[in-house]
């Protein structure tokens, strides 16, 4: 019988960190990342380089853990080149294993959140992933708003994730981001993908 791998993914230092009153130094997130190590999680998004100068001082040092440290950014912006999308350079920048980005797939959302085309953010999915597999690193792709998406035009969010998977991610993660969607609904849609 052969068993899958579970891979775990630790947010606590991103997601985390974005409640009233929660300030990560550089130490506390250090210290927090060789503890998550010490559990055996896999990938520690520790944070988003450029938001902030603990972050940016953060992902400028060796970080000491086995685990895969994550910097945490977002695809290139439409009309721009991946080389050429400040954000996207400073993630790239990061002294990171591997860099999650999070990608609109909802076209509800690209038409009024990014105000651009659904193929340009399909090419943004496609030119940031890529800009991040030739940094030799691995690349994570958050489809934000996936499940209300996929509730509004499947073929569209189905395009994002598979525009993510083709051009090398790794990992292509379906985000729940309103939180809306019922646990036999996510359910469904996964089977049906």
């Amino acid at each position: 019988m052969v068993r899958e791998r579970l891979y775990l993914l630790d947010t606590t230092l991103r997601d985390g960190a974005q409640m009233h009153g929660v300030d990560f130094t550089v130490t506390d997130k250090l210290r927090i990342s060789k503890m998550l190590d010490h559990l055996g999680i896999d990938y520690i998004e520790a944070g988003i380089p450029g938001a902030n100068p603990s972050d940016t001082a953060l992902f400028s040092e060796d970080n000491g853990t086995k685990a895969k440290f994550t910097a945490f950014g977002m695809t290139k912006r439409a009309g721009r080149s991946a080389s050429n999308d400040p954000v996207l350079a400073g993630t790239l920048a990061a002294k990171a294993d591997a860099i999650c980005l999070v990608a609109k797939a909802s076209a509800f959302q690209v038409r009024v959140a990014l105000e651009i085309k659904p193929e340009e953010n399909l090419e943004s999915i496609r030119e940031s992933v890529k800009a991040i597999t030739d940094s030799g690193r691995e690349a994570l792709i958050d489809c934000e708003h996936f499940f209300d998406g996929y509730k509004d035009n499947r073929e569209y969010a189905l395009a994002c994730a598979k525009a993510a998977y083709d051009s090398g991610a790794r990992w292509v993660v379906l985000c729940d981001t309103n939180g809306g969607t019922l646990p036999d609904e996510i359910e469904t849609i996964v089977r049906m993908s």
